[in-house]
């Protein structure tokens, strides 16, 4: 949960005013990560809901927590470095509050001299054939790996890997093959124009391409790792720090936090297309319809970008070989400023674009809504919210409740019966666009409870009385749904104002986040980054807290992440479960819950699709838990037959179809006729609900609710 609000000035005046007076401006890099380091543990000190002891104890956790995001797997760092790091687990701490950068350092330039290490290696073990006879396993169970010994140790680990993503690669070819015969022989069964091109590869030829495949990816893999920017690593440095506070404080780098911002408001301020790498190259990915790439009529889909211009009075940037996350920071900029795109058609002619930089919206940030007609004749309104987006510096800017307003007065015109919202997969976002949401579909009333670190509770109430819409409605979760997501489910769930329905329980974050910028407490116009904080811990009306728990739902139907430790209470130092008085509410009615639960319940004993898919989740969780493979490639091919065989029990879920028929809203019709992107969108989402027998299982329901 995030949320946009100003840090109370008393708050941070007595304990943080002097920080300003501590810093002078960083003369270099190693300066100014030292002055992050000391203003993030005050800030953390200070103003965390729940601050830690930065203590020996904290240190050895902030050691656990980095190892485990840059080097999991075990597979760059040697035993001897493990023994040379562990001499410092226990001093992160005196670190931290000096802003000494010596375990920092140590532990990346070790990584880049690794890394250099292991690619030179991986050339070596490339440059002979492999032998797939040996009787080899590769472990995959991280916690059940230890560090390398020595090089000859980390060689042999790297060939296993290699072996492995090879071996991989010639069963992806075999499918690829399988697919286009079956392909070719339906072409040719049903006497039609066969154009289909069906090249067969004999083992040895399957070797020998597959082992280009894996390494051209490595050496791909090897490269951008070079590539990356010190600072990259420091900011993962950095959040070990932030994460073992709670997994939802993070330090952000100036870079970072635009990325956020983006995803958060929905748009961004750049030409419209996606930048894709590949084998050192920046290529044009699909160009966004209406945008400055598409208007130009001189862009395509696969044109090399050799420069990039991002002022007309600078000189061009060469990109070749740049990862695609500079080369768009190139490419964005201020709203009608111009970008100019030296790039290489398909035909090798070299073309410049001049374009002028637009607001291009992320449009599947946004709510969408679509009407389900039944088998029965009736129409509900399905709404799709991918996130509480909200764009606090733009008072024209997007919001989730507008949106959904918006799409609720369409479905309202065609006489829709009921709403079906769906929340799944949906992280949450903005606070206070969960109450303007509430406020859609009943009258004024507290919808959750705010606790921050002192214990001050504050009850969060919508103060509206002009609901959109006062009839049926069903919201749909599942354990990816979190925040501002559990927070209106939990809502409508204490109201009776609707049945949830989905996984037997959401994600279960109940903290909210606000940003801090660390430039406020330091005396220097460098962009230090920002703190995303978690300040407080919300409630539900009923006191509940929705942290680790979530949210139970009414109809409770179990999906692929169901069997997956996805979810807050998996996470070591999330923070605990509590409970606070109830606040002042009135329920609205009380739904016909059991009797609604026991129809579903009978139904789904008897869908045997349902069932299918029970199978197929658990089949496929107890192969993400399997500890060990076998690299002769005897053996991996018969256990890939294995599982080929059982994926083919479940191929009748890729052909299930709902039997539900879909309309678009009148305005989306016209939309679709000169917008070819968003046609294609539509295309893929309607066929993806079609699949859905969660939304057949919402519309039966739907259509029982009196």
């Amino acid at each position: 949960m995030f949320k946009k609000l100003k840090i109370n000035t008393l708050l941070l005046f007595i304990p943080l005013t002097t920080l300003a007076f501590c810093f002078n401006s960083p003369k270099n890099d190693d300066e100014k990560m030292s002055t992050i380091m000391i203003s993030v543990k005050n800030t953390l000190s200070y103003l965390h809901y729940s601050p830690r002891p930065i203590n020996d104890a904290y240190s050895a956790d902030v050691y656990k927590q980095y190892f485990d995001m840059i080097d999991a797997s075990k597979r760059y760092f040697l035993q001897s470095d493990m023994n040379e790091f562990e001499k410092h687990r226990t001093k992160l701490d005196d670190y931290l509050n000096r802003g000494d950068l010596s375990f920092y350092k140590l532990t990346v330039d070790r990584l880049y001299q690794r890394v250099d290490e292991i690619d030179k290696i991986s050339q070596t073990i490339l440059s002979a054939p492999l032998n797939f006879d040996e009787e080899e396993t590769l472990v995959l169970e991280p916690k059940l790996k230890k560090n390398p010994v020595n090089a000859a140790e980390l060689s042999a680990e790297w060939k296993k890997y290699i072996k492995y993503n090879i071996l991989q690669e010639m069963e992806s070819l075999s499918a690829k093959e399988q697919l286009q015969r079956e392909k070719k022989d339906s072409v040719q069964k049903f006497n039609l124009k066969d154009t289909i091109k069906l090249e067969i590869l004999t083992p040895e030829q399957k070797r020998i391409k597959a082992t280009e495949e894996v390494k051209d990816m490595l050496t791909d893999t090897f490269r951008r790792f070079k590539k990356r920017n010190k600072m990259d690593w420091f900011t993962v440095y950095m959040n070990a720090y932030t994460e073992v506070f709670d997994p939802h404080t993070n330090y952000f780098s100036p870079k970072n936090k635009e990325d956020f911002d983006t995803n958060f408001t929905g748009k961004v301020i750049g030409i419209g297309a996606i930048i894709q790498e590949k084998r050192g190259y920046l290529y044009l990915g699909a160009l966004t319809i209406g945008a400055p790439a598409w208007k130009s009529k001189q862009l395509s889909e696969g044109d090399k970008i050799l420069k990039v211009r991002s002022k007309p009075n600078e000189e061009a940037v060469n990109v070749v070989g740049m990862l695609s996350d500079e080369a768009v920071r190139l490419i964005r900029g201020e709203k009608g400023t111009k970008v100019t795109l030296t790039v290489e058609k398909k035909d090798k002619s070299i073309k410049e674009v001049t374009m002028v930089r637009e607001e291009v919206a992320i449009e599947d940030t946004f709510a969408r809504s679509i009407i389900i007609n039944s088998a029965d004749g009736r129409k509900y309104g399905f709404v799709n919210l991918p996130s509480f987006n909200a764009d606090f510096e733009d008072s024209k800017g997007r919001n989730a409740s507008d949106d959904i307003k918006n799409e609720l007065i369409k479905l309202k015109a065609q006489n829709v019966e009921g709403i079906i919202l769906d929340l799944r997969n949906n992280g949450g976002g903005s606070l206070t666009e969960v109450g303007d949401i509430m406020g859609l579909f009943m009258n004024a009333g507290p919808y959750v409870q705010v606790k921050d670190g002192n214990g001050k509770i504050q009850t969060l109430k919508n103060r509206t009385n002009a609901p959109v819409w006062t009839g049926p409605l069903i919201i749909m979760q599942n354990e990816l749904s979190a925040s501002a997501s559990e927070i209106l489910a939990g809502a409508v769930q204490d109201y009776g104002r609707g049945i949830v329905i989905g996984s037997p329980q959401s994600f279960g974050k109940g903290t909210v986040q606000t940003f801090v910028d660390l430039n406020r407490f330091l005396n220097s116009n460098d962009d230090f980054g920002s703190l995303k904080l978690t300040i407080q811990k919300f409630y539900r009306v009923t006191g509940e807290s929705t942290q680790r728990k979530g949210i139970e739902s009414d109809i409770k139907m179990k999906d692929f992440f169901t069997y997956a430790e996805i979810g807050e209470r998996y996470d070591d130092y999330a923070l605990p479960w509590d409970k606070i008085p109830a606040a002042a509410y009135q329920p609205l009615n009380f739904l016909q819950v059991n009797s609604l639960l026991k129809s579903a319940e009978s139904r789904l004993a008897t869908n045997k699709n349902y069932q299918l898919m029970q199978e197929s989740a658990q089949w496929k969780e107890r192969l993400d838990k399997e500890e060990t493979i076998s690299l002769n490639q005897n053996k991996f091919s018969a256990l890939m037959k294995e599982r080929k065989a059982q994926i083919e029990k479940f191929r009748a879920l890729e052909k299930y179809n709902n039997g539900l028929k879909f309309t678009l809203n009148p305005d989306e019709v016209e939309r679709e006729k000169k917008d070819e992107a968003f046609a294609k969108k539509t295309q893929n989402w309607t066929k993806s609900l079609q699949r859905d027998m969660y939304l057949q299982e919402a519309v039966a329901i739907a259509g029982q609710i009196k």
